[in-house]
């Protein structure tokens, strides 16, 4: 029995005056109550009560020993108490991630929301198009799209996103329509540096990696996007970033029989099976949400 375990038998032994009564409290036998206190008493180096057939009295070191054991134990019961309002109550902060698109077009809508129902809960919402650990960093959630290395995170699926190559319509009619991964060699590439973005354009059936040399680097979604809206060149994006351009016939996809398969989607987390009430509950909202979005599913 570990000290702070019998320093509690020990305090309920004086308050009840009798070592029968804790022994029906605790589910124990009375001779094994008696070893444990006697076994306390053999590790303080000091006998704490006087036994006798009638009646239990402290000595003058077992009266001390029982006030400053009540102190400790009342003062760890408030700890765990004051734990307990802290898994239970969304209060303080929730720190997220995402990437920039999908956070601004899904995350920040939500999170809106869930704020608006838990003013106490104050959020830390950060966008980047980088790799965030979330350890580092303190991140509590965050949105990952992409195949995950192994990691302690816990990782919950919430569907998957396609990776579409596309262009303006005039500028298939002006340049042709390439009609297989090689005809992408000649044509004018204009290629996003987000971390999600690789230089080599994957592709399935059957699937191989094409290097290309892109005329045009843009740093962010947006002005890639834009440059090929304004007819600049052909370029491959996320489809959830686009659709409203496809929808709408602005931009116009190509090479559908050679898509990749779809990337995963998580959200992830670090607090596992003990995560905080917030986190839980941001999480389980986050996930329902997700996954019910067609563009990821």
């Amino acid at each position: 029995m570990d000290r702070l375990t019998a320093m509690g038998l020990f305090v309920r032994i004086v308050e009840t005056g009798s070592f029968s009564a804790v022994a029906r409290e605790m589910n124990m036998t009375q001779p094994t109550v008696s070893k444990q206190l006697t076994a306390l008493e053999r590790q303080l180096k000091t006998r704490l009560l006087n036994r006798s057939t009638r009646q239990l009295s402290l000595t003058e070191a077992g009266s001390a020993y029982f006030e400053s054991s009540k102190r400790i134990l009342d003062t760890v019961n408030e700890a765990e108490a004051n734990l307990g309002v802290l898994q239970t109550q969304l209060t303080g902060v929730l720190r997220i991630n995402s990437s920039i698109g999908l956070g601004q077009m899904y995350l920040g809508p939500l999170v809106l929301k869930f704020q608006s129902l838990h003013p106490g809960l104050m959020i830390d919402l950060a966008y980047a198009d980088r790799f965030v650990d979330l350890v580092e960093e303190g991140i509590d959630v965050a949105i990952r799209i992409g195949r995950l290395p192994d990691s302690t995170y816990r990782a919950i699926q919430v569907g998957s996103v396609r990776t579409l190559v596309c262009a303006t319509p005039a500028y298939f009619r002006e340049n042709g329509t390439p009609h297989q991964p090689s005809d992408l060699v000649g044509h004018r590439i204009v290629a996003a540096t987000s971390t999600w973005a690789p230089q080599e354009w994957e592709f399935g059936n059957p699937a191989m990696n094409l290097k290309l040399n892109p005329r045009l680097m843009c740093d962010s979604d947006e002005s890639t996007i834009a440059a090929t809206v304004a007819g600049w060149g052909i370029t491959r994006l996320l489809a959830y970033k686009v659709v409203h351009l496809l929808n709408d016939g602005t931009l116009q996809t190509v090479l559908a029989d050679y898509e990749q398969s779809p990337i995963p989607v998580h959200v992830l987390h670090t607090e596992g099976r003990h995560a905080s009430a917030k986190v839980r509950l941001f999480v389980d909202k986050l996930v329902a949400e997700l996954r019910q979005n067609p563009l990821l599913n």
